[in-house]
């Protein structure tokens, strides 16, 4: 079982790496998806999603297909349309409060910044799994995640 060590959200690598468009070169396999991410802890600090599309990669160092920065620009919440191919996707998202790149944990590795997940799971004692948290895109889709504070 993995712990809730959330070494889970990120041991991502390098948050700010640049990835190639989820939409791929082939549209008629991609569908429209609209992330909305509500109740930020801050309307200025970044907001990093994680998109992952293969559940033994979920959550591990580097194992995300792609990632998104967005910064709130004074607002509660965030909106980022996007073309995914179709299939299952999950996504973690991180706030990144005190603008240091990383996300901060305490002693025993839980995060000490807002986080969240798409379906909204919410993790206690364990990180979630992909299955808890994947959604299938085959057509136009919105997904609405809240940040946990």
């Amino acid at each position: 079982m993995r712990i809730y060590h959330f070494a889970l959200l990120m041991a991502v690598g390098s948050p700010l790496l640049a990835t190639p468009s989820a939409a791929g070169d082939n549209p008629a396999g991609t569908s429209s998806v609209t992330v909305i991410v509500s109740a930020l802890a801050s309307t200025k600090s970044v907001v990093k999603l994680y998109f992952y599309n293969v559940r033994d990669k979920f959550l591990q160092h580097g194992g995300y297909a792609f990632m998104r920065v967005i910064q709130p620009g004074g607002q509660q919440q965030v909106t980022l349309p996007i073309n995914l191919p179709n299939g299952e996707w999950a996504v973690a998202i991180t706030q990144d409060t005190n603008n240091n790149d990383k996300l901060d944990k305490n002693f025993v590795g839980i995060p000490t910044e807002p986080y969240a997940f798409s379906n909204n799971v919410r993790p206690k004692l364990a990180a979630p799994d992909f299955n808890d948290c994947k959604f299938v895109v085959s057509g136009p889709k919105v997904v609405n995640i809240t940040l946990n504070k």
